[in-house]
């Protein structure tokens, strides 16, 4: 199993990666949940994913078992900022409810925001903590690394069941909110208490 975290810059050392993240991403978000997102050339794809992310997957013989896309909190391109700020702000047409949060969306050089969580269906429930261990180490590496002390998503509201024994000083920062065909929630992982 191999984790990398790819950009713009480096995407072209990767063969066929980047792509396939988002065939993937199609496969988990699409076919799987069924929900209704923009996709072509059978990858999913939305107006976050620019220059300014990085996309952590988890990977082995081509096929990409998990991943997950990081932006910055800072993050500008037209009218969209990051999709937490951007759903408080009611820029998605209430596809995720605006009251996500109890105190307005953070707007920070260090919190980057981790969205488009996934693993695969096809990775087995035996080996299914192990990925997400991987990809959540690999996550908060990358995220370091681009100078994060704080991540912040929304995930499945059963977050403290995967996120806590993983060793993250993880909090939530808004109710459960029911979205698609699930309850979410927006967490709070603070990465400076890890940082040596």
């Amino acid at each position: 199993m191999q984790t990398t975290t790819l950009s713009f810059a480096n995407l072209h050392n990767h063969g066929e990666l980047f792509a396939n993240v988002f065939r993937a991403r199609k496969q988990s978000f699409i076919v799987q949940k069924r929900w209704d997102l923009p996709q072509t050339d059978d990858m999913e794809f939305d107006q976050y994913d620019t220059p300014m992310s990085r996309w952590v997957a988890i990977h082995e013989h081509g096929s990409v078992l998990a991943g997950v896309r990081l932006t910055p909190t800072t993050a500008r391109c037209g009218v969209y900022s990051y999709m937490i700020k951007d759903a408080q702000d009611n820029r998605l047409n209430g596809s995720i409810p605006p009251n996500l949060l109890d105190a307005p969306a953070p707007v920070d050089a260090n919190t980057w925001e981790a969205s488009r969580l996934f693993v695969d269906h096809n990775v087995s429930q035996r080996e299914r903590r192990s990925v997400h261990m991987k990809l959540v180490g690999e996550m908060t590496n990358s995220a370091r690394e681009l100078g994060a002390t704080r991540l912040v998503c929304l995930v499945a509201s059963h977050w403290p069941r995967w996120l806590k024994p993983c060793g993250l000083d993880a909090h939530a920062m808004g109710p459960v909110v029911w979205i698609d065909d699930g309850y979410f929630q927006c967490v709070s992982i603070n990465l400076a208490t890890k940082l040596h």
